[in-house]
């Protein structure tokens, strides 16, 4: 009997965690995309133009706004880091992890990453096309840039591919320091993509943080959806 009551408190708690974890992925993606939208109404206000300026000046060797602070291998350094958000490597990625997951023998989790980057490309370029910010004046650009700054691609694509891909690929490792160890790697690189963004000049911060927000509740949601997929276990992955 006390083997039996044990059991399904045990069976309880699971489930408990398990739902809560879901709302709070919810709650999450809700979040993102509530501030994305605050941000971008300030930013169409022009309400975040003085702090826009000051964060990227300070990115600027003082009364030289043309210098980027540091050495000149900082730069360079920022510019390799940056590629990590282009087209090109996200794509690579994207097909080396969803390949791995339909190898592991989940092929609607793999479908799930492609469709999600997809869709999210698409809805990437039609937000810049509809808020049609310029880039930063201020300083020199770092990088080539041909499309509008609102909001940062490769920010957003970072959030949303890196964080996503882990999320896929974290649920076919079956050692729980393996998978923390997947998703640290993916939220370290989609803070380090943007925050390059920033230092070669080529986005405003706000672009980089609406970015952020929107590709992070991009990811909670594809989170929920893939575990959906595996009959409602969303939590307990990390």
């Amino acid at each position: 009997m006390e083997a039996e009551i044990e059991r399904r408190a045990a069976w309880m708690w699971r489930n408990l965690r398990r739902h809560w974890t879901k709302h709070l992925m919810a709650l999450a993606a809700l979040a993102g995309v509530v501030g994305f939208f605050e941000i971008a109404e300030e930013v169409g206000e022009s309400e975040t133009r003085q702090v826009d300026e000051t964060i990227l000046l300070a990115m600027r060797e003082t009364g030289d706004p043309q210098d980027p602070i540091g050495p000149p291998g900082l730069t360079e350094a920022a510019r390799d880091i940056t590629s990590l958000g282009g087209g090109t490597l996200l794509t690579c990625v994207t097909f080396v992890a969803c390949g791995m997951t339909l190898l592991a023998g989940n092929r609607r989790l793999a479908a799930l990453g492609v469709v999600s980057v997809c869709l999210g490309t698409v809805a990437m370029k039609l937000l810049k096309i509809g808020y049609d910010r310029p880039r930063p004046d201020l300083v020199e650009h770092g990088a080539l840039v041909t499309s509008p700054s609102f909001p940062s691609g490769h920010s957003m694509m970072s959030a949303l591919v890196y964080l996503s891909l882990g999320i896929l690929v974290s649920r076919i490792q079956p050692r729980r320091r393996v998978r923390a160890f997947v998703m640290a790697v993916s939220i370290g690189v989609t803070l380090a993509v943007g925050l390059s963004r920033v230092f070669l000049g080529v986005h405003w911060p706000t672009d980089v943080l609406a970015g952020w927000a929107l590709g992070g509740a991009w990811a909670m949601l594809v989170w929920i959806a893939a575990g959906l997929m595996e009959g409602g276990r969303v939590a307990s992955e990390i």
